[in-house]
């Protein structure tokens, strides 16, 4: 996929990323056990993401990435469900039928 035209779903995915509009956004319990000072940088390196190539993001949905910080590898990934939250959205692409959920993990937590 032509990583310079962002699909609906990559909008919408870098919308939540960057500003934390637009679904919800959860710390994994590994997270929220680190320093305040550490939480606060891990959150600025997802907002400020910007590494998304072909192997990475195969389907050009910027729905995951991996960071390097204070000697650790973190994920952040964005699940897209129903509005009830019980089952996969039908349509991602539309922010109508679909909640977004960014978690933020350790790596060992994935």
């Amino acid at each position: 996929m032509n990583q310079t035209i962002k699909s609906p779903i990559a909008q919408l995915n870098d919308q939540l990323r960057r500003t934390f509009l637009g679904g919800t956004v959860l710390l994994t319990i590994g997270v929220q056990s680190l320093p305040e000072e550490t939480q606060q940088a891990l959150i600025q390196a997802v907002q400020s993401f910007d590494c998304f190539d072909e192997d990475n993001d195969p389907y050009g949905e910027h729905d995951f990435g991996m960071i390097q910080l204070a000697g650790q590898t973190f994920y952040f990934k964005i699940d897209y469900y129903d509005l009830n939250l019980e089952y996969r959205s039908e349509d991602p692409a539309d922010p109508t039928k679909t909640k977004r959920v960014l978690t933020l993990l350790l790596a060992e937590e994935y």
